[in-house]
């Protein structure tokens, strides 16, 4: 069990309602006290609050992915960790929070990586804070499975984008064109997947 398990940080994270409340009072601030960086964060925190309401919107959990959360038997807690302000969480928090929201024994609580950065530390990705990264838990703190922080393909297509452009931000921009296609919809997939494997395997006699 992580020590930040058993000193119950995860627990007392934010409901996914909490966190869009937080969210949402963070964007809808006005910017006249803002100095430029802030309001560069603010522009991001608009763009994203559409992006997920358009997920939201638009996403149906898969019949493979539900049949995936039929096989969890036990409660378990979910940790995301990430920040409203993060284009690909934005796409992708809201696959999560529907797939938790499917049952009754999955908890879902999100931790602020900039105010968790210890924990972060646990779950980096080639050495990068990236997020959204979740980890599920069993009641007793044993890890089930983990994901994030892109779908495989987003993954793939980021590192050539990272090749061909100079400038990271003509990168990350066709990447959100990626996302706005439709490629947040692997993460259905990918999370069944992770689901499937993280089952325990049968006993033999």
């Amino acid at each position: 069990m992580p020590d930040f398990f058993d000193a119950g940080r995860p627990h007392n994270g934010l409901t996914y309602e909490e966190y869009r409340e937080k969210w949402r009072a963070q964007k809808d601030r006005s910017k006249a006290d803002l100095d430029p960086e802030e309001r560069k964060t603010l522009h991001y925190l608009n763009y994203n609050w559409e992006r997920q309401t358009h997920v939201h919107e638009q996403y149906t959990p898969s019949d493979d992915l539900k049949d995936a959360l039929t096989g969890i038997d036990e409660p378990q807690l979910w940790m995301v960790l990430t920040e409203p302000w993060c284009g690909d969480s934005a796409f992708l928090l809201p696959v999560i929070a529907e797939a938790a929201a499917l049952r009754e024994n999955i908890t879902l609580r999100i931790l602020l990586r900039d105010d968790n950065l210890d924990v972060m530390d646990q779950y980096l990705t080639d050495g990068s804070r990236s997020i959204p990264k979740l980890v599920a838990f069993s009641e007793a703190g044993d890890e089930r499975f983990t994901w994030g922080p892109r779908p495989n393909d987003a993954r793939t297509l980021f590192a050539s984008l990272q090749e061909e452009y100079d400038d990271k931000m003509n990168a990350i921009e066709e990447l959100i064109a990626h996302y706005e296609d439709g490629g947040w919809t692997t993460a259905d997939s990918e999370l069944a997947d992770a689901l499937r494997a993280s089952r325990p395997a049968p006993s033999r006699r």
